[in-house]
């Protein structure tokens, strides 16, 4: 959802700092790499041990590296298969990283109902990122949806560093919303694959119907 709000106003400060990158001899890849590499680094070192504030900072940084590799490839006009591909794999593995050290953290401090709540987000944003994949695989096209990467970088991100100032119940607070919203969002790709799959056959059918080819 934030994804589609906020990419025209994001675009407008990611677009010149994509341009310089190209101009340096970076590539699209390589950022996400280094960008993929910082996340994990962050929430290894810094959010599983507790540092949770400086894990909060460190991790953003790195992610807003998403943003800036496809500022780079609009800028040079072109991006590649390859590219689609590791882009899409490196957001699982920081996604993966960032819940993942919340988890062992919330786990290891005994806090039992966190710990859950950071998995269900954990687990969650697999499958909402998976089923777009695969529905995109089968050209099924869906839209958005309540819950995307966004959402969850920013709940995420956004409790970490308020429990890291000693807001009470920050990281809770923020962790059972994005769970919720996760399931909710589950349910949601699902529903929205299956009216994807329908149109698409009665569409065949009409198509056969009229003697066009189906598209």
């Amino acid at each position: 959802m934030l994804n589609s709000l906020a990419r025209s106003t994001v675009s407008k400060v990611t677009d010149p700092i994509g341009k310089g990158l190209l101009r340096m001899g970076m590539s699209p890849d390589l950022v996400t790499v280094i960008g993929t590499i910082g996340v994990v680094a962050g929430s290894v070192a810094l959010l599983a041990p507790g540092y949770l504030f400086w894990g909060c900072m460190v991790v953003t940084v790195f992610v807003l590296a998403d943003l800036v590799d496809g500022a780079m490839a609009r800028a040079r006009g072109y991006g590649t298969d390859f590219g689609v591909v590791l882009d899409a794999s490196c957001d699982r593995i920081a996604d993966g990283a960032m819940f993942g050290a919340l988890t062992f953290y919330a786990f290891t401090t005994d806090q039992r109902v966190l710990g859950i709540a950071a998995l269900i987000c954990l687990v969650t944003g697999q499958v909402i990122s998976y089923v777009k994949a695969r529905a995109d695989s089968v050209n099924l096209k869906i839209g958005g949806a309540l819950a995307e990467r966004a959402e969850r970088n920013v709940l995420g991100l956004l409790g970490a560093g308020l429990a890291g100032l000693g807001v009470p119940h920050a990281l809770d607070v923020c962790l059972w919303l994005l769970a919720a919203a996760g399931l909710v969002t589950v349910v949601q790709r699902l529903v929205q694959v299956r009216r994807a799959a329908v149109k698409a056959a009665a569409d065949t059918v009409d198509n056969r119907g009229t003697g066009r080819p189906a598209l």
